[in-house]
């Protein structure tokens, strides 16, 4: 399958439109319809309907292995290109929100450095593509257990953090006076969604009641909507405290963390390996390759 066509295929796909996807593509309409009919002879099925232009059965199929094939493929070639590079002077490193704290406020040279915010997702591929050097991605997880990462390439990636879980409730909430809460207890609760900067409930609860959805990464506002009463949610102890608007009690069951793990595509060289170096001091946990 010619990964040419593939990306062409994405393109149509998502922008429901072939002369969106030739604007965005630098590509004739002509050359993308030849590409779409090229891929649908190839793999002799109907990948999508025309009018309107929207994925078939078999493309929405197509479409599921459509990404994590294309970011192989960039992960690849962007090993490859480092490898020729040599080390970078300059390092760039992703983070997700809930990741920048101390430790890495602490470790951060005063120059040479580009800290870059992503949401917690898309830390991996920024990784394994070449646009980061280093990763620093977080999550809840059982204790020394490792974080559930994406299979976008084979990555490096260490422990450098685990700290307590707690819930951000409205200072009226029936529970804010206690020294600890289960999720059981919260069976009925409603919860905020924040995919870009809150911790996934999925590890802590099967069935979660959303209130709101939060689609940004400004953890002050998210703090901010929990306690107003537009729903609770779930933080590192340091966070829900530092927040200054609610009340932050510790999660005591599930017995979870909030674990951060450094990624880099290989061993970092370089003033990469001095920063991952630094930002992993102190850790009791040894590298590991995914």
């Amino acid at each position: 399958m010619d990964p040419h066509l593939l990306r062409t295929f994405v393109a149509v796909a998502r922008l429901g439109s072939f002369s969106a996807a030739a604007r965005e593509l630098g590509y004739t309409q002509s050359a993308v319809s030849q590409h779409i009919a090229a891929l649908e002879g190839d793999l002799r099925s109907e990948l999508l309907t025309r009018r309107p232009v929207a994925p078939t059965p078999a493309g929405v199929r197509l479409l599921e292995h459509a990404g994590p094939l294309l970011l192989r493929l960039d992960a690849a070639r962007a090993d490859v290109l480092r490898l020729a590079a040599g080390p970078p002077g300059r390092v760039t490193l992703a983070a997700s929100p809930l990741a920048v704290g101390p430790r890495l406020l602490a470790a951060l040279p005063a120059t040479g450095v580009t800290l870059r915010v992503l949401p917690p997702a898309e830390v991996p591929a920024a990784v394994a593509t070449g646009d980061c050097d280093l990763g620093l991605v977080d999550g809840p997880a059982a204790p020394s257990d490792p974080l559930r990462l994406p299979d976008v390439a084979p990555l490096t990636v260490t422990g450098v953090g685990e700290e307590e879980l707690a819930v951000l409730l409205p200072a009226g909430h029936p529970f804010a006076g206690r020294a600890a809460v289960r999720m059981d207890d919260l069976a009925d609760a409603r919860w905020l969604d924040a995919p870009g900067v809150g911790l996934p409930l999925t590890a802590a609860r099967t069935a979660t009641r959303t209130a709101a959805r939060y689609e940004g990464t400004d953890l002050l506002a998210l703090c901010a909507l929990a306690a107003a009463g537009h729903g609770l949610v779930l933080l590192p102890r340091r966070v829900a405290e530092a927040a200054g608007a609610g009340v932050a009690v510790p999660l005591s069951a599930p017995r979870l963390v909030h674990r951060t793990e450094l990624l880099s595509a290989g061993t970092p060289t370089g003033a990469a390996a001095a920063l991952a170096a630094r930002l992993a001091a102190g850790s009791p946990y040894d590298f590991r390759s995914s």
